[in-house]
This record gives structure tokens, C-alpha cells and sequence, in this order.
């Protein structure tokens, strides 16, 4: 009598059980390598849909973020143009101050100068080499004025502002949209029509200015002064609305990094593994392949033929 060793249905099963064990040991081996829970979508079937829009909002949030990043850097930049704007004409002022102190103008007239080229450098400051005061005419200097002659009669101011009217928008976030943009012609209007008024006195008949200051000419300095506390103070309130405008992104972004950390951790929370359990489940498949590699080979040798010989 012989004692009945194997058949295929003993062959076909441990088979079967070797195959699965092996597909459980490189699940649990990947799941260990990679820390997900998986690769793709179809992966995370149960959450598939979740998963999906959270990975919608968190591009979206992204963009944002990125966006948030080159606007601080062009907000920065136009803070810097507008002090720089409200300088000069603190210096303009400050000039005549002098000259009304000393009683002589030998120079005022090239400090003027040197102030109006500084602040129409500022007016035609650039960011990412695009004019920042220009509308949406950013390949288009917005101001053309090189000196104080080019302000003589019959000059109009506003001939010399080459912007249009459109306003820089961000939108910041999902429910936030703010003007950004400033305008050349709304910065530096006041400005010129002080110094063409200064530039009318100097080449009229009262003029120029030079060596020792005229009663007339005293009292042209003393009336302008007024004149250019409101050009700066003008100026100021505008980079003050810059600076607002900084302020609210700046608080913005730290809600878009939270909201972003949140959902990072949702998302996480769905496709990272638990590493502990990753471990086990990697030692136990391997465990189990081990031990039906060890069943097959048993059953292998225990055959008919082997007992035979």
C-alpha cells in the first residue's frame, strides 16, 4: 500500500499561496520604500474622490502662493519708488529752506534739477523690466522730462505722462482681489506743476536765480514752500497704500501656508503609511513566502517518483 504524496490540486494551491504571498511582500515592500500607500489614484479607490479635489485645491492654493511671492517682491520694489518720489520732494523743500536761510541761491537752481531727475528715475522705475507706473503700457517709459527747461511755456504737464489709465489687480486669493498699480500722472502731476511754476519764476522777470536772493524771490520760496509739503505728503499717503497693501498679502500668505499645511496633512493622512504597520505586514509576507517557498519545496521532493528510486 502506498501513502498518496502529492497531486496537481496540492501543487496548484501552494502555488497559489506562494504567488500571493509574494505580491503581499512587494505591496508591503513598497509601501516601506515609498512611505505611501500607494501610487495612483486607483490605489486609494475608497478616496479616490476626496483625494482628487484636495489635490485640486492644493494647486490652486500653490499658485497663489507663488503668486503672492513675485508680488511682495514687486510691492517692495514700488515702495522703494515711491519714498524715493517723496524724498525729492522733501529735499526741493528743504533746498528752499536753506537758501531762505542763507539768504543766497548761487545753486538752487541745479539742486532743483538734481531732485527732478531723481524722483523721474523713480517714476520710471522698473520691476522684472517692466515699467511699474506705466498702466498697461509697461514697455513705455511713463515719464518723459529730463530737465527743468523742458518745463518752459507753452509745455502742458500732462504731456509729459505717457501712461494710460489701467490699474494693476491681484487677486490674492479665492475671495481677495486688490489694485496693486499706481499711475505716473497721479504720482507726479503736483510735482510738475510746482516746478514749472518755479522754472516760470526763474526765467521771468524776476529771474534766474543766482547770488543773492531778491525780496521777490524771497517770498516765491517762502509761498512754495506749502506747496511742496503737500507734493510729499501726497507721495506719502500713496506709499502708505503700498504699504497696506503689503501688510494685507503678508497676511494673506501666512493664511495660505496654514491652509496649505492643513491640507498637506488630510492628504498625508490618506496616502502615507503607517510605517509601523508597513513593517510588520513586510516581515509577515516575507514570513509567509519563506514558508510556502518551504511548503513547495516539501511537497516537490515528497513525490512519487522520489519514493520510487
Amino acid at each position: 500500500m502506498f501513502t498518496r504524496v502529492t497531486t496537481p490540486g496540492n501543487y496548484s494551491a501552494v502555488l497559489t499561496n506562494l504567488l500571493a504571498a509574494q505580491q503581499r511582500q512587494m505591496e508591503a515592500g513598497n509601501r516601506v520604500a515609498t512611505q505611501r500607500n500607494g501610487s495612483n489614484l486607483k490605489e486609494y479607490a475608497p478616496d479616490a474622490e476626496l483625494l482628487a479635489a484636495m489635490r485640486t485645491v492644493q494647486t490652486r492654493l500653490s499658485a497663489f502662493q507663488e503668486q503672492s511671492k513675485l508680488l511682495t517682491d514687486k510691492l517692495a520694489t514700488q515702495d522703494t519708488a515711491l519714498v524715493r518720489v517723496a524724498d525729492a520732494a522733501q529735499s526741493i523743500r528743504q533746498v528752499f529752506t536753506d537758501a531762505l536761510a542763507s539768504g543766497r541761491v548761487d545753486t538752487l537752481v541745479e539742486d532743483v534739477e538734481a531732485q527732478l531727475r531723481n524722483a523721474v528715475e523713480a517714476m520710471n522705475g522698473r520691476y522684472g523690466g517692466k515699467y511699474l507706473f506705466a498702466g498697461g503700457q509697461v514697455d513705455t517709459r511713463p515719464v518723459e522730462l529730463t530737465s527743468l527747461s523742458d518745463l518752459n511755456p507753452p509745455a502742458m504737464v500732462a504731456d509729459f505722462f505717457r501712461n494710460d489709465q489701467f490699474r494693476v489687480k491681484a487677486k490674492l486669493d479665492e475671495a481677495t482681489t486688490i489694485t496693486t498699480g499706481f499711475l505716473s500722472n497721479e504720482i507726479g502731476t503736483d510735482m510738475l506743476n510746482a516746478l514749472q511754476a518755479f522754472q516760470a519764476f526763474n526765467t521771468g522777470p524776476d529771474g534766474p536765480f543766482e547770488g543773492a536772493m531778491t525780496d521777490a524771490q524771497k517770498a516765491f520760496l517762502e509761498g512754495q514752500l506749502a506747496a511742496w509739503d503737500n507734493v510729499r505728503s501726497d507721495v506719502t499717503l500713496k506709499a502708505a497704500q503700498n504699504g497696506t497693501n503689503q501688510k494685507r498679502l503678508e497676511t494673506i500668505g501666512e493664511d495660505l501656508v496654514s491652509r496649505q499645511n492643513a491640507l498637506a496633512g488630510m492628504i498625508g493622512n490618506i496616502t502615507d503609511a503607517d510605517m509601523a504597520q508597513a513593517a510588520a505586514d513586510l516581515q509577515t509576507a516575507q514570513l509567509s513566502v519563506q514558508s510556502a517557498a518551504y511548503v513547495f519545496q516539501a511537497l516537490r521532493e515528497s513525490s512519487l517518483l522520489n519514493i520510487l528510486k
